[in-house]
C-alpha cells in the first residue's frame, strides 16, 4: 500500500478543476493499492498561510506517508520552510497552474512566482496536468528532476441525473460550466449570446458566483438587461451526476476562457458528444480543431463568437458532425482510471528510488 499525503489550500471538496482532479485521484487510490489523504492550509489572505507551514508539516509527518504531494495552489506557502528544515519524506508537486497562479497579476504574481519555483526545486518529481504547463517552467527546473504529464480524465460520472429538456422551447441548448471569474469570459459570452434571435437557444450557466464579487456584480447587471431575460438559466454549482446529465442533454458547449492550463470541461463535453466553442487560447487548440470538433474564435472577437453560436443554433447537421467528431477525438483522451494509474505509478516509483 502506497501512502500519500496531499497538501492543498482550504477544503478539498471545492468544485473547481484542481480540487476535482485531486478528489478523483483520492477516490481511485484504493484501486491502485494506494491511499491519498488531504492536509490543508487554512484559506486566508495571501501570503499569511506561510506562517502555517510548521504545524501543517507536523500534521503531515504524523500520518507517516511514503510520499508528500504538494498542490500548486499551496506551493508558495512551503517555500520558506523547506530550506530550513530536514524533511526525509520524498516530495512531489502536482501542478494545475503555472508558477504564480492563473488568476493573479501585479504584485501578488511577482511575489508568488519565485516562491512557487523555490518549492518545486525541492521536489524530486513534478506532475503536470497538461503538456502546455511544461513551457511555463524554467528550463533548469525541468532538466534537474522527473517530469510526468498526467491530464485529467474525460469522463464525468457513472451516475447521470435526469435534467429534463434544456432547450426550453428554443432550437438549441448551450451549456457553459465555469466559475464566474474574469478569465472564464462569462461577460463576453453573454454579450455574444445576446445578439442571437430570442428563439435561437437557451444558455445554461453552471458554476460558482461567489469567487470574484466585483466580477459577479458585472455579470448580474448584464443578465438583468432586457435582451437576456428568460434566455439564460443560472444553476450555480451542481454535483457530478447533474453536470453529467447536462452534458448529455445539451446541444453544444461554450466557454470563452482566455487561460486554461488543460480545460477539463472541454474534454468532458467532447466525451459527451458535444461540439465546443471557445477562444483560440489556453489548451483548447490542443484538444480540438476548428471546424472539425469545434468552432474556435480569435480571443475577444465577440461578433465571431456570436456567429459561431448562431450557426450551431440553426444547423442541426453541423452540430451532429462536430459532436460526433468530438466524441471520437475524446476517445484518445485518458479516463480518470487511466490518469490515476499514471499518477500512482509515478509516486510509487519515487518512493522506490528514494528508499
Amino acid at each position: 500500500m502506497l501512502s500519500v499525503s496531499l497538501l492543498t489550500l482550504g477544503s478539498p471538496e471545492q468544485l473547481t478543476g484542481g480540487y476535482l482532479y485531486n478528489r478523483r485521484m483520492a477516490d481511485l487510490a484504493p484501486a491502485n493499492d494506494s491511499e491519498l489523504r488531504f492536509v490543508s492550509f487554512a484559506p486566508q489572505p495571501f501570503p499569511l498561510a506561510v506562517f502555517e507551514a510548521d504545524p501543517v508539516m507536523r500534521q503531515t509527518c504524523e500520518a507517516n506517508p511514503d510520499v508528500v504531494l504538494i498542490d500548486s495552489i499551496a506551493a508558495a506557502f512551503l517555500a520558506l520552510w523547506l530550506p530550513t528544515h530536514h524533511f526525509p519524506i520524498p516530495l512531489a508537486a502536482i501542478l494545475h497552474q503555472q508558477p504564480g497562479g492563473i488568476d493573479h497579476e501585479g504584485l501578488r504574481r511577482r511575489i508568488q512566482v519565485p516562491l512557487d519555483i523555490a518549492t518545486y526545486r525541492r521536489a524530486s518529481l513534478l506532475v503536470l496536468a497538461s503538456q502546455a504547463l511544461v513551457g511555463t517552467l524554467p528550463r533548469g527546473l525541468c532538466r534537474d528532476r522527473e517530469i510526468v504529464v498526467v491530464p485529467p480524465g474525460r469522463d464525468v460520472a457513472t451516475e447521470v441525473s435526469d435534467v429534463g429538456d434544456l432547450r426550453k422551447g428554443r432550437r438549441a441548448a448551450f451549456l457553459c460550466v465555469a466559475n464566474w471569474v474574469r478569465r472564464k469570459g462569462i461577460l463576453e459570452l453573454l454579450e455574444a449570446f445576446a445578439s442571437l434571435p430570442p428563439g435561437s437557444a437557451t444558455l445554461h450557466l453552471v458554476g460558482r458566483d461567489d469567487i470574484e464579487q466585483g466580477y459577479t456584480s458585472l455579470v448580474r447587471a448584464r443578465l438583468a438587461r432586457p435582451d437576456l431575460q428568460d434566455r439564460v438559466i443560472i444553476h450555480g454549482p451542481v454535483d457530478r451526476a447533474t453536470v453529467s446529465g447536462m452534458y448529455r442533454s445539451s446541444d453544444a458547449f461554450v466557454l470563452a476562457s482566455t487561460k486554461e492550463p488543460y480545460g477539463t470541461v472541454y474534454g468532458e463535453a467532447m466525451a459527451a458528444g458535444l461540439p465546443v466553442v471557445g477562444w483560440r487560447a489556453g489548451n483548447l487548440p490542443h484538444l480540438a480543431g476548428h471546424e472539425r470538433e469545434a468552432l474556435i474564435i480569435e480571443p475577444g472577437d465577440i461578433p465571431g463568437l456570436s456567429t459561431a453560436l448562431q450557426r450551431l443554433s440553426e444547423d442541426e447537421e453541423l452540430r451532429a458532425r462536430l459532436g460526433e467528431a468530438a466524441r471520437h477525438r475524446a476517445q484518445s483522451f485518458p479516463t480518470w482510471e487511466d490518469s490515476a494509474r499514471s499518477l500512482f505509478a509515478a509516486l510509487r516509483q519515487l518512493r522506490h528510488e528514494t528508499a
